[in-house]
């Protein structure tokens, strides 16, 4: 049975990949970076703060490690809580106590409602905005109007509770509408980390102007490795440390390389995996690595392109 020529009929339907929001390129074949200190990998740790609604809705699909029984599910939705009420301050122990950088991506309405969290976070790394919260997903057909006050909302609430520009993004579930980067460009967001076709920056079109893709890794996410992949914490630790030397051997011959780490609190700042996580960073430091902010990568970047 053959396809009906509608389900074939989509906005830029064209050769290639029907969209003009970058050109496409080999990472082989682009210029080599080099990095500060003349390390071979940058060091890029992002910390998801996120707040999930117990009456999620789920419009047009449960969020990525939302509510999943009946309401109210306490099980769950106590469990993230947990992440932003101890989880987090084990990470940041972590990071302090070796001197290492990250950034925070934090839903606007978690901000709201723990702004003293949010002032801590702020003085401790760069923020990046995170969408409204986790059920407030940015997806294709979305009112534009109710998409332009959600950013606008969410960028609002972590710039005046922060007190930096919160110029990075990364969208709830690392879902956007057709809007969404033009959205961005509008209200003052330099970067936008929700596409992981990549591992090193790249320039990204909006007809608001340029943006640069920072991407994040998903397949080294803890969530992603841990809860959807069910390997377990050693093969996380493993498979990190496995991508930090393979991406510290291309660089001796291809220019500096970005190795990210994405972490939620609920998850990997549990007891029995904490210790995971400092391994992880241990054996990082031990490398040739530039610890750094995400801003600082694409100002890096930027200077060398």
């Amino acid at each position: 049975m053959s396809l009906a020529p509608e389900y074939l009929t989509y906005p830029q339907r064209s050769y290639g990949m029907d969209h003009d929001r970058y050109d496409w390129s080999m990472l082989a074949d682009r210029k080599a970076v080099l990095w500060p200190g003349e390390a071979r990998l940058a060091l890029w740790i992002n910390v998801s703060l996120q707040f999930f609604p117990m009456n999620q809705q789920g419009v047009p699909f449960p969020p990525p490690g939302g509510m999943t029984m009946p309401y109210p599910d306490l099980r769950h939705f106590t469990l993230r809580d947990y992440g932003n009420r101890v989880g987090i301050f084990r990470v940041l122990e972590a990071l302090r106590s070796r001197g290492l950088n990250a950034s925070f991506a934090v839903n606007g309405q978690l901000a709201e409602r723990t702004p003293a969290l949010v002032k801590e976070l702020a003085g401790i790394g760069e923020i990046i905005a995170h969408g409204w919260n986790m059920d407030t997903p940015h997806y294709g057909g979305l009112d534009r109007d109710t998409e332009q006050k959600q950013v606008a909302d969410s960028l609002a609430a972590l710039r005046d509770l922060s007190g930096q520009a919160v110029r990075g993004w990364l969208s709830p579930g690392r879902n956007e509408s057709e809007h969404t980067p033009e959205l961005l460009a509008e209200h003052g967001v330099d970067y936008l980390c929700d596409w992981v076709n990549d591992e090193m920056p790249y320039p990204f079109r909006t007809s608001k102007g340029p943006l640069t893709a920072l991407p994040l890794s998903t397949e080294l996410e803890d969530r992603f490795v841990i809860q959807n992949n069910l390997h377990s914490e050693s093969s996380w630790q493993e498979q990190v440390c496995d991508a930090c030397d393979l991406l510290l051997g291309e660089a001796e011959s291809r220019g500096g390389r970005l190795l990210t780490l994405s972490l939620h609190p609920w998850l990997i700042g549990q007891p029995h995996r904490i210790g995971k996580l400092e391994a992880v960073l241990d054996y990082i430091l031990a490398k040739d690595i530039w610890s750094a902010h995400p801003s600082d990568i694409v100002a890096r970047w930027q200077a060398q392109q």
